[in-house]
C-alpha cells in the first residue's frame, strides 16, 4: 500500500493560519501532519467562529474525499500550529481506501474517532467551567504536534473554544501564576504537564482512552 501511495505524498510546510479547505470546496487533498496542527472550524451567519476538531501528528484532514467522488464539507480547516504535513491528493487516496481493506478498517476507525471527538467538543463547551477547557485544549495540542512550546495568542485560542478573550486571558493567567505554563507574546511554554492534566475536564482522558483504543499508539513517545 505504502509504495503505491509514496509517488503521491508531497511534504508540504504549513502555515500557521493558512486555510487548507474552504467551506463548500471540493477537498482535492488530504493533509497528514506530521510537526502541525490543523482545526476544523465552523462559521455562523453572524461571524462567531468554533473549533469542532483538531488533526494532529496521527489524524487526517480531509476525510470525507474519500467517501465520495467530489465530496464538500460545510467547515473551514486551519492551521493553528505552523509545522510539516504530507499532502496526498484524494483520487489516488480513494482509489486505495476502495480495494485495500486493512487501509479503509484503519480509516473508518479514524471516522469514529473523529466523530467521538465532535461529540465529546459539544458537552464539553455546553458544561465545563473555561480554565478546564482551556488546560484540555493546550494538553490535545500538545499530544498532536508533540513538543511542549508553541505559538498561539489568546484571542486564537478564545476563538477555538468559542469563549471570550477576557475569559480565556484569565485561565492562561491563573495556569502561569501555578506555574503550569509560562505565555508571553503568543508563545506558550508548557511547564507542568501533569498539573495541566489535573486541572483539565475529563474531557482530555475519555478522548485520549477513545483514540487509543482506536488508534494504539506508544505514549512514550508523546
Amino acid at each position: 500500500m505504502l509504495e503505491r501511495l509514496t509517488p503521491d505524498l508531497q511534504s508540504v510546510t504549513v502555515e500557521r493560519h493558512d486555510i487548507i479547505h474552504r467551506p463548500g470546496e471540493e477537498i482535492r487533498f488530504l493533509y497528514f501532519p506530521i510537526t502541525c496542527m490543523i482545526s476544523i472550524t465552523v462559521t455562523l451567519l453572524g461571524g462567531a467562529t468554533v473549533e469542532t476538531g483538531a488533526v494532529g501528528s496521527r489524524e487526517v484532514a480531509g476525510i470525507n474525499a474519500f467517501m465520495g467522488g467530489r465530496e464538500t464539507t460545510q467547515t473551514e480547516y486551519i492551521a493553528q500550529v505552523e509545522g510539516l504535513a504530507l499532502r496526498i491528493a484524494a483520487a489516488p487516496m480513494k482509489l486505495e481506501f476502495d480495494r485495500n481493506t486493512e487501509f479503509r478498517s484503519i480509516l473508518l476507525k479514524y471516522t469514529q474517532a473523529m466523530l467521538a471527538q465532535v461529540s465529546q467538543n459539544v458537552a464539553c463547551n455546553r458544561l465545563h467551567q473555561i480554565e478546564q477547557r482551556c488546560a484540555r485544549w493546550l494538553l490535545e495540542v500538545r499530544d498532536r504536534v508533540r513538543v511542549d512550546r508553541f505559538v498561539l495568542t489568546q484571542e486564537f485560542i478564545a476563538q477555538m473554544l468559542g469563549a471570550s478573550r477576557v475569559s480565556v486571558s484569565q485561565a492562561m493567567a491563573d495556569l502561569k501564576d501555578a506555574s503550569i505554563l509560562d505565555y508571553s507574546r503568543g508563545h506558550v511554554d508548557l511547564k507542568d504537564y501533569a498539573a495541566l492534566e489535573r486541572r483539565s475536564c475529563e474531557c482530555y482522558f475519555v478522548l485520549r482512552d477513545e483514540y487509543d483504543r482506536l488508534l494504539p499508539i506508544d505514549r512514550s513517545s508523546l
